[in-house]
C-alpha cells in the first residue's frame, strides 16, 4: 500500500468508489425519509437534531474513506474487502436511522458507525507498514479514531439526558483527529480527484430531491382534487434541484483544495451542503403532504422545511466554493438571494418563489461567465497540477502489497 502521486494525470474514481457509494444513497435515504415524517408529525426541532447527529455518521465515515482512498487506494483483494466491510458498517447504521431518530436509540447506528471507522484504521495501518514516509501520519489516524471509536460505545452507557452533549463532544474529538495526523506531514491526497468524489456525493444527495419531485407527480394522479398544486410542487422541486446542482458545479472545487487547512475547511463545509441538500429532499415531502392534506403543520412551518434547507445550501456554496471566483454582481446577488429564499416560506406558494430565486441565481452565475459551461479540462486531470509530474505517477506505476 503505497502512497498515489498526487499529480498523476487522468485521475477519476474508481468503480469500487462509486460501488461504496451506493450503500450511502440507502443511509441518505432513510435519514431523509424518517426527517420527513418527523416534520410531517409537527417534531421539527426534534427532526432536525437527530437527523444532524445521524447524518454526522453517514457524512464523516464517507469523508474518512474518500480521503484515505485518494492517498493510498491500491485495488488489491486486501483493499476490497476491507471497502466492503466498511460498507456493511453503513448498512448496520441505516438500519438503525429510525430507531435513532423516532427513540433516540443509537445503538444500531453507532455500531455500525464503529464498523466502519475500525475498518479504516487496519486500512491506515497497513499504510503504516507499508509506506514508511507517511508512517507517522498513518499511525496518529489509527491511535485517534480507536480512541474515539471506544468512546463512542462508552457513550451508550451513558444517562440519555447526555445524549447531545456527549454527541457533540465526540464530534469535535472525530473532527480534530485529521488535523492532528497531518499536523506534520500530510498525506498525498489529489485535488481533482477529491473536487470529483465530493461532486458525486452531491450528486446522490441532490438525487433524493428527484424521487420528492416524482413522488408529488405520483400523488397529483392519485389526488385530482389536489392535482394544480401538486403539479405545480413537482415542477417547481425540479426546478430547484437543477438549480442546486448548476450553482454547486458552477466553479470547479479542484484549485480550493490547497493547503491542508484550506482542504479541511473545505471537506467540513460539506456537512452542511450535503445535510442541507438531503433535508431538501424532506422538505419537498412535507409539502406533498400539506398540499394533500396530510399534515397539520401551517403553511409558514411546511414551507420553511423546504426553504431553510435551500438557502442553507445556497449560502453555504456561495461562501465556499463561488464567492472567490465570482464576479461582484454575483457576489451580491447570491447571498442576498439565499437569504430571500429562506424568508420566501412567510409567502403564499414558497416552492414558486424558492424556484424563481434560483433560477435568477443560475441567470446571474450565466450572465456574468461564472456558470460553470464551456470549460475544458476540468474534472479529467489535464491541467498543469495534473500534469506536472510527467506521467511519474499514472496507475501502472503503483506498487500493491
Amino acid at each position: 500500500m503505497r502512497p498515489r502521486d498526487k499529480h498523476e494525470p487522468h485521475r477519476v474514481a474508481s468503480t469500487l468508489e462509486l460501488f461504496f457509494d451506493l450503500v450511502f444513497v440507502v443511509a441518505v435515504s432513510l435519514a431523509a425519509q424518517t426527517l420527513h415524517h418527523l416534520e410531517s408529525e409537527q417534531h421539527v426541532a426534534v427532526g432536525v437534531g437527530a437527523y444532524l447527529m445521524v447524518f454526522f455518521a453517514i457524512w464523516w465515515a464517507w469523508m474518512n474513506f474518500t480521503w484515505f482512498a485518494t492517498a493510498f487506494d491500491n485495488d488489491d483483494w486486501l483493499y476490497r474487502v476491507t471497502t466492503i466491510a466498511q460498507m456493511a458498517g453503513v448498512l448496520v447504521l441505516a438500519a438503525g436511522v429510525e430507531a435513532a431518530m423516532v427513540h433516540s436509540d443509537f445503538t444500531a447506528v453507532t455500531w455500525g458507525y464503529v464498523i466502519m471507522r475500525l475498518a479504516m484504521v487496519s486500512q491506515w495501518l497497513r499504510a503504516a507498514v507499508n509506506s514508511p514516509e507517511y508512517r507517522r501520519t498513518a499511525l496518529r489516524y489509527a491511535a485517534g479514531i480507536t480512541l474515539v471509536q471506544a468512546a463512542w460505545l462508552l457513550r451508550l452507557l451513558l444517562p440519555e439526558e447526555t445524549g447531545v452533549i456527549s454527541f457533540v463532544v465526540l464530534a469535535v474529538a472525530e473532527v480534530c483527529v485529521p488535523i492532528w495526523a497531518e499536523h506534520r506531514q500530510v498525506t498525498p491526497f489529489h485535488n481533482h480527484h477529491i473536487a470529483e468524489r465530493f461532486g458525486l456525493f452531491t450528486l446522490v444527495v441532490l438525487g433524493e430531491g428527484l424521487l420528492g419531485s416524482a413522488n408529488a407527480i405520483i400523488d397529483s394522479l392519485k389526488d385530482t382534487e389536489h392535482i394544480v398544486s401538486l403539479v405545480a410542487l413537482a415542477v417547481c422541486s425540479l426546478l430547484i434541484v437543477a438549480a442546486m446542482w448548476w450553482l454547486y458545479f458552477a466553479t470547479p472545487l479542484h484549485s480550493r483544495f490547497g493547503t491542508l487547512r484550506q482542504s479541511l475547511t473545505l471537506g467540513y463545509a460539506h456537512y452542511v451542503i450535503f445535510a442541507a441538500a438531503a433535508a431538501m429532499s424532506a422538505g419537498i415531502e412535507v409539502l406533498v403532504d400539506f398540499h394533500g392534506g396530510e399534515t397539520e403543520l401551517s403553511s409558514v412551518e411546511a414551507a420553511a422545511t423546504l426553504t431553510v434547507p435551500v438557502a442553507v445550501f445556497v449560502l453555504a456554496v456561495w461562501l465556499t466554493a463561488v464567492r472567490p471566483a465570482a464576479t461582484a454582481v454575483a457576489n451580491t446577488i447570491i447571498p442576498l438571494a439565499g437569504v430571500a429564499i429562506a424568508a420566501s416560506a412567510l409567502l403564499p406558494s414558497a416552492e414558486i418563489w424558492t424556484a424563481a430565486l434560483l433560477v435568477a441565481i443560475v441567470a446571474t452565475l450565466v450572465a456574468t461567465g461564472r456558470d460553470g459551461t464551456n470549460r475544458s479540462g476540468v474534472g479529467d486531470g489535464s491541467d498543469a497540477d495534473s500534469t506536472s509530474a510527467s506521467g511519474a505517477g499514472s496507475a501502472d506505476t503503483i506498487t500493491k502489497e
